[in-house]
């Protein structure tokens, strides 16, 4: 994971664990006895849930190896485990300094163009596997914009519009209000928070509630 604070020490130095951590009671098992796994429920902010079906937010850093992996490894094997019952985004919250926001914006326009999650694996592809962390110039977006099936003059008018980068600094200050301290975090149903984001603790999360479902 990344910690914003870490990250003030050493940009481009990020330290997560991958591994299985045990599953113990919190506070926040008090308030929702039917829920299981490491969580903190939000009580300032309001539950999207809709019944059977799990909206995952993953709030994360294009330059951030870490959310690279959660994103192509973890999350996949959430969207393998529980198909159409989970329905996952992202939002940009950037922790590592220095960077241009122009992949948050490139993302955010993908979105509003219906190709948001295609555009998100090849910015994350484009930055970890190709090693292009440099600036993104609209000759090179072009290729990428093409690859997800976007036609570059409407991407590039959408981008100039300054709507996605408003999305994208709406979506940071949503990750501030929650406090987000290091990336990826997982905001589940709108109100509850795990940063423990071993893909086994997400999986119990996600499964209680929707257990819980079944027995309203």
């Amino acid at each position: 994971m990344v910690n914003r604070q870490g990250a003030r020490w050493a940009s481009a130095v990020c330290a997560m664990v991958w591994c299985v951590v045990g599953l113990g009671g919190s506070p926040a098992d008090a308030a929702t006895p039917d829920l299981k796994g490491k969580f903190e429920v939000l009580k300032d902010e309001v539950s999207t849930h809709v019944p059977g079906k799990v909206k995952l937010i993953e709030f994360a850093d294009f330059y951030c190896p870490h959310c690279h992996r959660f994103d192509g490894e973890g999350l996949a094997l959430l969207q393998k485990e529980f198909g159409n019952k989970l329905e996952a985004t992202m939002v940009g919250f950037p922790v590592i300094h220095g960077k241009l926001p122009t992949p948050f914006d490139m993302y955010e326009q993908a979105k509003l163009m219906g190709k948001g999650s295609e555009m998100k694996a090849v910015l994350f592809r484009t930055i970890h596997k190709d090693k292009m962390t440099g600036v993104l110039d609209r000759s090179l977006r072009e290729g990428l914009i093409k690859e997800v099936g976007l036609d570059p003059k409407a991407f590039e008018e959408g981008m100039a519009s300054g709507k996605p980068a408003k999305i994208f600094e709406e979506g940071r200050k949503w990750g501030e209000r929650i406090k987000v301290q290091q990336t990826p975090t997982v905001l589940i149903d709108g109100n509850i928070k795990a940063e423990t984001i071993d893909p086994e603790n997400l999986k119990l999360i996600i499964q209680s509630i929707l257990d819980s479902d079944k027995k309203k």
